[in-house]
């Protein structure tokens, strides 16, 4: 079966950026645009040249260093000064877009415009035409299309197609069009405007009750080829509809939709966490295809499934959006077989230890823990086996020197082994120059992946527990530490992390790998 293809707009650098923390710069701005590059999205809509200098310059630059790969694009109102603006910026561009826009709805045209419709279309036509003489791809976007009415809907596609439009926008703007009567509005457009084979039809849905992806997906069932979205989904108010759910759904659904994109989805994972970083704006842990439990499972019967066979609970696979591997979460609902299955990878034999007794140990440590990892069951299974579970390293000294105008130092004194072991080092803060100075004497690699600080008690002198999540080399470990000293205890839950490596690489030492026939 022969599926057609549907290109993918990506307007997380104007849409998107809209709902940031803080505009990005220049060079933000271009490390995102190279990541959609490789990402191989279709257009890039680089910004909004007439909004401020600084956009101007953004999207300049990105027409400038984007070579070889997509469109790029910049939005323009329905204004000279705006079109003539947004061509300069993207002149540069290999393949360059003007895309200009105007409210079409009752709403838009009365109350904001207070212009009639035919003055409204005239604008459209001279606008569009005027986009045409000045750059030779147009697109037109008729603004709040889902409240517009349908006989009016009609005739601006139509004359923007014909006034140079080779692509025509049909924005759910506010997110209130159900997805059948979104359906219902493409099918108007291919019955009805006559021109309609001269142009791509494009959407633009937003999210505000939920339905953007839902709304996107039925309108490439209904025609449209295509879809405008961000990474991550973000953009004004709830958001636009999330690139990486179209992608994958269209993937996945081919058989459905008839459809694909020539995205490559193994760079899906790595532009996410690119644009949550650079935007400032965490993924939510249940966000579907990027969030960080959507190829995690916990409960025991979704492990059990998994492990005899992936496709029982996993319509996808990790590797195919960038990620290694799915995750097994250790929990107080997982079963024996995850358990028994975690133990084989760390070198335990089943002859080893009685299953059930470890289980039971295992639950009410899970119970009381909430998420068990790696060198818990180490610590487990070493207590099971009669051996006493004892720290490498003792953090004795800690001294910390910073303020306002002056590069944090800090100095540790670790013992050893019974020997004092001391070390001085530098950071970028406080708790950074102290992990560094203990980094310097124990040798090891550690990638701090979060560090989360709670005051347990009140008043000036409340105690902050702090826990890091860190990974190595060993696995991924948690480590806590209280103090009513800040830097103190997040130098005690490092120091945590770092006994828990010291025994998983004395367990790895002694424990040979067991492999499963």
């Amino acid at each position: 079966m022969k599926k057609e293809k549907v290109l993918i707009f990506d307007t997380t650098l104007r849409d998107g950026e809209q709902a940031a923390p803080a505009s990005l710069s220049v060079d933000q701005k271009l490390r995102v645009a190279r990541q959609l590059a490789r990402l191989n999205v279709d257009i890039i809509e680089a910004g909004f040249p007439i909004s401020s200098p600084g956009d101007f310059e953004s999207v300049s630059t990105i027409a400038r260093e984007i070579k070889d790969g997509p469109v790029i694009c910049g939005l323009a109102r329905l204004v000279e000064k705006d079109i003539v603006a947004c061509a300069k910026a993207v002149k540069p561009a290999q393949r360059p877009r003007v895309h200009t826009f105007i409210g079409t709805s009752a709403i838009h045209t009365e109350k904001k415009l207070r212009k009639s419709e035919d003055e409204v279309l005239s604008m459209i036509i001279d606008s569009v035409k005027l986009a045409r003489r000045l750059c030779p791809d147009v697109e037109f976007s008729a603004e709040d299309a889902g409240r517009t009415d349908g006989d009016y809907l009609c005739r601006v596609v139509e004359a923007a197609i014909r006034a140079g439009a080779s692509t025509v926008n049909i924005p759910d703007t506010v997110g209130y069009t159900p997805p059948e009567q979104f359906g219902a509005i493409i099918d108007m457009l291919f019955n009805r405007v006559p021109n309609i084979d001269r142009a791509v039809i494009s959407v633009h849905c937003h999210n505000d009750l939920g339905m953007s992806v839902a709304n996107s997906l039925t309108a490439v069932a209904h025609g449209a080829r295509q879809v405008e979205c961000t990474v991550n989904g973000i953009g004004e108010r709830a958001g636009n509809a999330a690139l990486e759910e179209i992608v994958m759904a269209l993937k996945l659904r081919g058989d459905f939709f008839k459809a694909d994109t020539n995205i490559n989805t193994r760079e899906i994972t790595r532009t996410s966490r690119l644009v949550s970083e650079i935007c400032s704006m965490p993924v939510q842990p249940n966000k579907a295809i990027v969030g960080s439990n959507a190829f995690a499972h916990s409960s025991g019967i979704h492990q059990d499934g998994v492990l005899k066979a992936r496709n029982t609970y996993e319509i996808m696979t990790p590797q195919s959006v960038g990620l290694k591997n799915n995750h097994m979460n250790l929990t107080s609902r997982s079963g024996s077989h995850i358990l028994k299955t975690r133990l084989a990878e760390l070198g335990y034999a089943e002859s080893d230890y009685d299953m059930l007794s470890v289980y039971e140990k295992f639950k009410a440590l899970a119970d009381k823990k909430g998420t068990v990892y790696d060198d818990d069951l180490v610590t487990l299974m070493e207590s099971e086996a009669g051996h006493e579970v004892i720290d490498t390293y003792t953090l004795d000294y800690l001294s910390v020197a910073c303020g306002r105008g002056v590069a944090p130092v800090a100095m540790a004194k670790i013992t050893v082994d019974g020997k004092t072991v001391q070390s001085a080092a530098y950071g970028d803060g406080p708790v950074h120059a102290a992990t560094n100075a203990i980094d310097q004497i124990v040798g090891y690699k550690i990638k701090v992946d979060n560090l989360y600080i709670a005051a347990i008690t009140e008043g000036r002198e409340a105690q902050a527990n702090v826990k890091v999540s860190a990974s190595s080399a060993e696995g991924s470990f948690v480590g806590r530490g209280v103090s009513t000293d800040i830097v103190e205890a997040s130098a005690l839950a490092y120091m945590d992390i770092v006994n828990k490596i010291a025994r998983m690489k004395k367990f790895k030492r002694k424990v040979p790998k067991v492999v499963n026939d």
